[in-house]
């Protein structure tokens, strides 16, 4: 748009105050996971969000052209972040191809952001089958019925594919894990905890990877 009076909302004034509380070195605690998991409690228990575990996971293929969508968190642990997808989505075959990933956690309604940087692994067949079993039993038609990231001609069509499968495999009978499906673990590298405070002077505390192992925390500029 270029006429100012077709524009909706004036964008340019669109802003929020955020709160006066921050966030300190002191309080963090010693390892990103424990952090995480203290403040996705709070997300989850009081923060008013419609799924605290949705995640932007940003990707990029072997020539660097950037992708990003939103992805449910399944588990955490020392070991990563875990989330499922069909293997033959644009984001697999991105990973396929560049290992590195980011993942945003925009919990909005507490001024706060997770962002962690890292490399995704594929989880092994049992811990996929594992989770698999706990989907409901339309979400696991639904990983068969949808070759996710292809064009698909019509909604029809998905439609039918699921019909078809729904008829094969009834509530109550188990659906085989589907062989194009699973998992992928990113393991952390970095993990910013971003907390908004007002006049946009932001508390950013980055944990930093250490080769032993250990972890760096270092304050960020806004």
């Amino acid at each position: 748009m270029t006429d100012r009076d077709d524009v909706p909302f004036d964008l340019a004034s669109m802003r929020k105050q955020y709160r006066a509380e921050g966030l300190s070195e002191t309080e963090l605690a010693a390892t990103p996971v424990e952090q995480f998991a203290r403040w996705f409690k709070q997300a989850a228990t009081d923060g008013g969000l419609f799924e605290p575990n949705a995640m932007i996971v940003s990707t990029a293929d072997a020539e660097g052209r950037t992708s990003a969508r939103t992805v449910l968190l399944k588990h955490f642990d020392e070991h990563g972040f875990v989330f499922y997808t069909n293997y033959g989505s644009r984001k697999a075959r991105d990973l396929a191809e560049n290992p590195y990933v980011s993942l945003l956690f925009p919990w909005h309604p507490m001024a706060r952001q997770v962002i962690v940087t890292g490399v995704a692994r594929r989880t092994g067949r049992d811990e996929t089958a594992a989770y698999f079993r706990t989907r409901p039993h339309g979400s696991q038609l639904g990983a068969w019925a949808s070759a996710q990231s292809s064009v698909v001609s019509s909604r029809a069509d998905l439609d039918a594919a699921y019909a078809e499968l729904a008829a094969r495999y009834p509530e109550g009978e188990q659906v085989p894990v589907p062989p194009h499906w699973g998992g992928f673990r990113v393991a952390a590298q970095t993990v910013e905890f971003w907390q908004g405070r007002e006049n946009r002077l932001h508390d950013r505390l980055r944990y930093v990877e250490q080769t032993d192992g250990g972890w760096r925390v270092e304050r960020l500029s806004p």
